[in-house]
Parts: C-alpha cells; structure tokens; sequence
C-alpha cells in the first residue's frame, strides 16, 4: 500500500516542531542534542495541505513523497501507543549506474524482503520514495526501519553478521553509499488528530 505524503526536513528541531504542530503531522526528531554533524535535525511527515505552506522553513529538503508500508500499518493509521519507540532515518540516493527508477524497484521488491528477514528486532518498517523534489537535497528516498526502543535499533539492527554482510552488498546495488547521507536515529512523536 502506497500513500501520498509531504516529507519537510529541518536543521532545527524547534522550527520542525512548530511546523508539526501546525500541520498535525508526524515529526521524527534527532534522537541527540547536538545535530550539527546530521544531516539534519528533524523530518516532519503528513498529509495535510497546509504542509505546503511551511515549504520555505525546510532548508534541508522538501519532497512529495510515496510512503510504502512493508512491515505492520501505514503511519496515519496507528494510534500514539501505537508508534515505534524509535525509528533509523536512512536517506538514500540512488546509484547511477542504474538511475532512480531501477534502484527504486531494487529497494522496493528485493532490499525490502530482505531487510524483513534480516531486521528481525523492527516492529515496523516503511520506504519513502521521493515522488518530487521541491527543494533541497537530492535524495531520492529514506528508509524508516523502526524499533521498540533505541536500544534495539542500536544493538539488535541485524540478526546475525551474515545478515550484516547481505543487506551490506545488497545495499550497493541500488544505492550511492559514497553520497547517501549517514543514518539519523529520531524519536517519533505524534501531532495528528486521530
């Protein structure tokens, strides 16, 4: 299942928050105080319109993105004491020896399964394809791998060192590992109205 969603990405935690509040949307925090060696601070995630007009205070990027549930409901549809404990934000620029398309089908049909066998600790697990860059950085996806708690996400990430190594190679063939930005482990909270 595929949902159509704005992705706002922030350098300043308290900017995102405010625009989270104001849009009712999700907003992924860094999970540490000094954010400055991230690539950025805090991602806000929603669907309503009035998410367009914060589009200038998100100085890192600002995508219409395709959210793509893998592992347990899609985000809009789960309740606050439903939302994982802690999420890996992994922006992904595409490799170009087979350009965006090609390694959005990788990413989506044979990285997602395995990532499934691998990742046995997630409790849920989503791919944001970036439909449209409006500005920003040119990613062209980030990877939600979302665990019970930061602990689990930093220690239990995979299920065995040859599962490290497959997800590793396959990684390499639809991604540009020397480009992509370096994981950001957030907190998730919640603005929206259910």
């Amino acid at each position: 299942m595929s949902v159509l969603k704005i992705a706002a990405v922030f350098s300043d935690k308290a900017v995102a928050a405010e625009v989270a509040d104001l849009s009712q949307s999700l907003m992924f925090e860094a999970a540490v105080d000094d954010t400055q060696h991230l690539p950025f601070a805090a991602l806000v995630l929603g669907a309503s319109p009035s998410l367009m007009d914060y589009q200038a205070r998100a100085e890192v990027g600002f995508y219409l993105v395709s959210e793509r549930t893998l592992l347990n409901q899609p985000l809009s549809m789960l309740r606050a004491d439903q939302l994982p404990g802690s999420v890996g934000v992994f922006p992904m620029i595409a490799s170009p020896q087979i350009g965006a398309k090609a390694a959005d089908k990788h990413w989506h049909e044979h990285h997602g399964p395995l990532a499934l066998e691998v990742h046995t600790a997630m409790t849920h697990y989503y791919q944001l394809t970036v439909m449209y860059r409006f500005t920003g950085a040119h990613w062209n996806g980030l990877a939600l791998c979302c665990f019970e708690s930061e602990y689990d996400l930093r220690n239990k990430f995979y299920n065995s060192a040859e599962g490290k190594q497959r997800v590793a190679e396959d990684v390499l063939k639809f991604a540009d590992t020397q480009n992509s930005p370096r994981r950001v482990v957030t907190r998730l909270t919640s603005n929206c109205a259910n």
